[in-house]
């Protein structure tokens, strides 16, 4: 029936009109039962099929900034009664109406910097963070709104934002993004996603999309895809960059990246806008000071000291990480962008950090030239720069002083200089050969490991006081026993020796008492002392970020609590952004947590930095063959093994899709590879190929032979594809030889 004031819809009095749409009318009405003041959208008969799904999605929602449900009738929702106006109408104001609250903005804008608006900047930011956070919550419930735009967001008479209609909005299922009907587009033109204006599949960088169109608007005061018709909109969405915004460079360029075509050029999570938002939003004071230090460019005749110039990074990076209250994001990150001419602003947008450090190495014969610049990235300005012409038997020296002007240029006080804080110098013989050690760990081939592993020998043959090194040595054979290269049984213990030595040189190394807790954890399974050394590891600040990935995947993970470690590597991601191994380690310990979805857009991200890094390729694949996506798994498992074919587990994921695929004769020959299944890492390969094949009995097999074996991988695929295991007549068994709690 047609909806008049003084009606009545079952309990509910009609009052007067709100307004109406391409889905229905809203009236504004009491509810007779508790004599309070609802809002009642009544459905028109085209779109009923949409009403129970806009009654789950906003049911499925409690947030501050989302309009709530109180009701559901056979034909209308009740809503909460918001007391108000749109942005739509907030925005239809005369400019400049105000913007004259915002003594900055009336400054800036008499200046001729950027045009008066409808809101100030402190504003904008304000409904901004709250826009994004309503959005976060939707999206963390698999919701996708689909239809974002000035009229779906009420300014409320006390300043607050509330998101609206949820007519479009979309549950996903787990792991799978959306997409629109077949040869339909749903949404709104002028805020659309260039993916979703093409019916394609949608993920929530589509509602990033259509955030940021809002948010142009809102600092413009004009649409950033404008057009007298749709098509001329969806024109524009499609091929067409806004015109310049004229606001602050860092919201300028936070609306820019929102509104990029290609959705991996975006922001990758609303969690992500609101963060840098928020950032933004700051008061210079309230900010923390942080920096980045890039790698050092090498201007050596011969070009041939790049372990060098690396290393003076990394132990300038080391020296400013004990600076009491200055972010220092870690080298894996810093270094991401080696030997790439990225512009400096979009370097520190992506780290998250104010200031970069970059510089030159000159070597030539004894002598060292060290040049350094210290810049903020809002306006690419010098805070301050030197040059340094030392002797080689003074680089010590000069890694200092320039920590030490890096932090007296951003104000920070030192505890103690950073001199103070490095206990030991080695002789530079060692020095050298440590460095170029740590450069060759990097790459990830048997290779370059073994390259690493006579570094490291001889750094330690030339000073056997030098700490660090015994650590990092340690670190080595970690790495060589998870990836298959060194047996557990050999490689352990070194990993022991090694820790226990650096403990004994210098026992307050954080690093050497989490290579210990490791050992305890996956070698000796004994959890109690693994809880005791990691906590010694994260005695004191700062913790390492890859101290605290170590607590998460050797310690937390293991023992039944996934949340958690997911949450200590989204913590460690924090301090090194751009760690490849982090973020793969983070969507392990979130499939661990059931997060299917977010495991998944976490994965995706890392191939996005790096398309050749091939576990993610790996892990993707044991993904896609375990949700039944059979396709994708096989380009994954391919592209795994055509990148590490040394690898134990890739042969086996490969064997395992080939087989499904029926091309017995490549998979019979890569298990050829792995059978009998007595060498190191060809159980975990095998367990890996059965599970792909969902042959259970034959993964509870060689998952005994791979603990055994001691693994140090074996937790990981317990924790986060072989969780089927838990179910199964062995499992008490398993559980037993890991002296793990059966329910853990």
């Amino acid at each position: 029936m047609a909806l008049t004031a003084g009606a009545r819809l079952g309990p509910y009095e009609i009052l007067s009109p709100i307004g109406a749409g391409g889905m229905g009318e809203v009236w504004k009405a009491r509810d007779t039962r508790l004599g309070r003041i609802v809002a009642i959208k009544k459905l028109t008969a085209p779109h009923s099929d949409r009403f129970d799904q806009e009654a789950r999605a906003i049911a499925a929602l409690n947030h501050p900034h989302i309009c709530q449900i109180h009701d559901v009738g056979p034909d209308y929702l009740v809503l909460e009664y918001v007391e108000g106006e749109t942005l739509a109408v907030r925005l239809r104001q005369a400019p400049g109406a105000a913007a004259t609250s915002d003594s900055a903005d009336r400054g800036a804008a008499e200046r001729g910097i950027w045009a008066p608006r409808p809101f100030s900047t402190d504003q904008v930011l304000q409904l901004a963070i709250q826009i994004a956070g309503a959005l976060e919550e939707a999206h963390g419930r698999g919701i996708l709104h689909r239809d974002l735009k000035p009229a779906n967001v009420m300014v409320t008479s006390r300043g607050t934002a509330k998101l609206l209609d949820f007519g479009l909005a979309k549950l996903t299922v787990e792991g799978d993004a959306t997409r629109t009907s077949e040869g339909t587009v749903l949404g709104t033109a002028a805020y659309m996603s260039p993916e979703q204006a093409q019916g394609r599949t949608l993920d929530e960088r589509s509602d990033i999309f259509s955030f940021g169109a809002v948010l142009y608007e809102m600092l413009a005061g004009t649409r950033a895809f404008a057009g007298d018709t749709n098509a001329q909109a969806l024109s524009a969405v499609l091929r067409d960059d806004p015109p310049a915004l004229q606001a602050p460079p860092p919201l300028e360029r936070l609306v820019s990246r929102c509104l990029a075509k290609q959705p991996a050029q975006r922001f990758q999570t609303m969690a992500d806008v609101k963060a840098a938002l928020e950032e933004v939003s700051l008061k210079p004071a309230d900010r923390q000071p942080s920096i980045a230090v890039l790698p050092f460019a090498d201007m050596s005749a011969g070009k041939d000291h790049e372990w060098f110039s690396d290393g003076l990074a990394e132990e300038i990076i080391n020296a400013l990480a004990h600076v009491p209250g200055l972010r220092v994001i870690a080298r894996t990150s810093a270094f991401a962008f080696k030997g790439k001419q990225e512009d400096i602003r979009r370097i520190a947008e992506a780290l998250g950090v104010a200031n970069v450090l970059e510089g030159s190495v000159r070597r030539a014969g004894t002598r060292v030239r060290v040049t350094a610049q210290l810049i903020t990235a809002a306006n690419g300005s010098h805070l301050w720069s030197e040059r340094y012409d030392r002797e080689m038997a003074d680089v010590f020296a000069v890694q200092d002083e320039i920590a030490t002007a890096i932090a007296e240029a951003l104000q920070v006080k030192l505890s103690g200089t950073p001199a103070a804080e490095r206990r030991y110098t080695p002789n530079l013989p060692a020095y050298e050969a440590y460095l170029k050690a740590l450069h060759h760990a990097q790459k990830v081939t048997p290779d370059a490991m073994a390259r690493s592993r006579e570094y490291f020998e001889q750094a330690i043959a030339l000073d056997p006081e030098f700490a660090l090194a015994h650590t990092m040595f340690g670190f080595l054979f970690a790495q060589l026993a998870n990836y298959g290269l060194l047996p557990a049984h050999d490689a352990m213990p070194l990993v022991r020796a090694k820790a226990q030595r650096a403990l004994d040189i210098d026992p307050s190394l954080p690093d050497a008492h989490a290579m210990l807790g490791l050992v305890a954890a996956v070698y000796d399974y004994n959890w109690k002392e693994a809880e005791r050394l990691f906590r010694l590891a994260m005695a004191r600040d700062p913790v390492p970020p890859e101290v605290r990935r170590y607590h998460a995947l050797y310690y937390l993970l293991p023992i039944g609590r996934p949340q958690e470690a997911a949450e200590e590597c989204g913590r460690a991601l924090k301090e090194d952004p751009l760690n490849l191994m982090g973020r793969v380690r983070l969507a392990q310990c979130l499939r661990a947590a059931g997060r299917h979805a977010d495991s998944l857009r976490t994965l995706h991200q890392v191939l996005e930095l790096d398309d050749n890094f091939w576990f993610t390729h790996f892990i993707l694949g044991v993904d896609h063959v375990l949700d039944g996506n059979t396709k994708d798994a096989r380009l994954c498992a391919e592209r795994a093994y055509g990148l590490a074919p040394w690898s134990p587990v890739a042969s086996g994921l490969l064997a395992a899709v080939l087989m499904r695929d029926g091309d017995t004769n490549r998979a019979d020959a890569l298990l050829e590879k792995l059978r009998p299944g007595d060498a190191y890492g060809a159980p975990l390969a095998l367990a890996t190929f059965y599970l792909a094949c969902a042959d259970i009995d034959q993964v509870a097999h060689w998952t005994e032979r791979a603990i055994e074996q001691r693994h140090p991988a074996i937790t990981f695929f317990l924790n986060t594809h072989a969780q089927v295991l838990r179910s199964h007549p062995r499992w008490p068994t398993l559980a037993a030889m890991m002296n793990l709690r059966q329910e853990a």
